[in-house]
């Protein structure tokens, strides 16, 4: 039996924290999957060692950037070994407005994630949204990640949410890494 999902992401609006207290967190658990959810400072290298399967959740701020939470502890996490560990990303960013740089922030985590050995699943169509470039494009057609706009398209949010977390425990299950509920 797997170990609990841990679920870790930042948050200085608190969309992203909404988004996982009342959304993801919630279709999870309906799901009858166990997670844990944690901000990003409060993290230790335990955290990251001790557990197989992580959902990590990343706002976009300005031109590209980190949220401020992610951005205060990503040289470190660049230093940590994903080798065997299974990954679920999502985003949040602007797609008008901020057009060349929506939901960077997943891809910036992408690349650090697969640069130290982990497997990224559960990838996100690109269709239905408006954008110039983004980083967190894992081919033509995909993000490496859920990706959401609070600002533009938030009437997509909750069915945006349902259609990957269902995608999501799909694949938890093929991958025999699904935790129960206790």
């Amino acid at each position: 039996m797997a170990s609990m999902i841990q679920l870790y992401y930042g948050s200085d609006t608190q969309n992203t924290h909404t988004v996982v207290q009342e959304k993801i967190v919630p279709l999870l658990k309906k799901e009858g999957v166990a997670v844990r959810d944690k901000i990003i400072p409060e993290l230790s290298d335990e955290d990251w060692r001790d557990h197989d399967f992580f959902i990590l959740g990343v706002p976009t701020w300005y031109y590209g950037e980190l949220q401020s939470d992610w951005e205060a502890y990503f040289e470190h996490f660049k230093t940590l070994d994903f080798k065997g560990k299974t990954v679920a990303l999502f985003g949040l960013g602007d797609q008008w407005g901020y057009d060349e740089w929506f939901i960077d922030g997943v891809g910036i985590l992408a690349e650090a994630l697969l640069e130290n050995g982990a497997e990224i699943i559960c990838p996100w169509p690109t269709t239905g949204y408006d954008f110039l470039k983004s980083r967190a494009l894992k081919n033509e057609g995909e993000f490496y990640g859920l990706a959401l706009d609070e600002d533009n398209q938030y009437e997509l949010t909750q069915s945006r949410c349902e259609t990957w977390v269902k995608q999501l425990v799909a694949e938890l299950k093929k991958k025999d890494l699904l935790p129960a509920m206790s």
